[in-house]
């Protein structure tokens, strides 16, 4: 399924319809892990993973551990956008990665980037 995401003004073309998110906690130095579907009605979480726990940072319900992730499917409804805070006050940003190709986003402090599926 090719699908379409708007990531602030610049729209990436998704062949497999998903990506993938991947960032840092701020506190923990802990790695956390989504994947996401684009879909008309907004976008999808699939799964979530984290590399262990703490400060807001605790596996989901149902999770389990496959090779030192907490991996879990969220039961949640598609939401219209995802709006990521590029505070600076981290080591870095989001890792974005769709169709086998990663990059970085929200590294610098800046403006909240938002992230939505293309219209139309």
């Amino acid at each position: 399924m090719s699908s379409c995401l708007l990531i602030g003004a610049t729209a990436l073309a998704l062949a497999q319809g998903s990506f993938s998110l991947s960032w840092e906690h701020s506190v923990e130095k802990i790695e956390w892990r989504e994947t996401w579907e684009v879909l008309p009605e907004g976008l999808h979480l699939t799964q979530a993973a984290v590399k262990g726990s703490g400060a807001g940072m605790d596996p989901g319900e149902g999770a389990v551990l496959r090779d030192g992730w907490w991996v879990w499917t969220p039961d949640l409804a598609p939401v219209p956008q995802l709006v990521l805070a590029a505070s600076g006050a981290t080591r870095g940003g989001w890792t974005l990665c769709a169709d086998g190709a990663c990059r970085v986003i929200g590294a610098e402090a800046g403006a909240p980037l938002v992230l939505a599926p293309c219209p139309g």
